[in-house]
This record gives C-alpha cells, sequence and structure tokens, in this order.
C-alpha cells in the first residue's frame, strides 16, 4: 500500500466502515476514531499501521465503502 495522506475527515468515514466490518471495539476502529477525533501524528501513525494489519479483504471492504 502506497504512502497516503488521509484528511479527518476520511478517517472517520473509515472508522464508520470498520465497525460494520470489524465492530466497534476492534482496536483499529478505535484507533482510527481516536486519530479522526486528535488528528495528531502519533495517533495517525497508530492507526495506519493498525490498518495496514488489517486481513487484505477487510482492507479492501472499507476502502470499498467509503469509495465516492
Amino acid at each position: 500500500m502506497a504512502e497516503t495522506a488521509i484528511d479527518r475527515a476520511t478517517m472517520a468515514r473509515l472508522a464508520k466502515a470498520l465497525v460494520f466490518i470489524c465492530g466497534a471495539t476492534h482496536p483499529t476502529t478505535v484507533a482510527l476514531k481516536t486519530a479522526a477525533d486528535s488528528g495528531s501524528e502519533r495517533d495517525i501513525k497508530a492507526a495506519r499501521a493498525l490498518f495496514l494489519k488489517l486481513k487484505p479483504g477487510d482492507r479492501q471492504a472499507a476502502l470499498a465503502m467509503i469509495a465516492d
């Protein structure tokens, strides 16, 4: 996956998609919500790392759900 900057609104949408796919208490969902709320570089980096550790199918499903 290429290094891509994601704005806070997109992270929030991605978190909502992951609530449906993985559940509201999944660590990646929580990390994305936190990163979207705080916008801190540390939170964004942690959320991205967790997102990349998801199963490829879950990642693709989440990205497909937020595709415009």
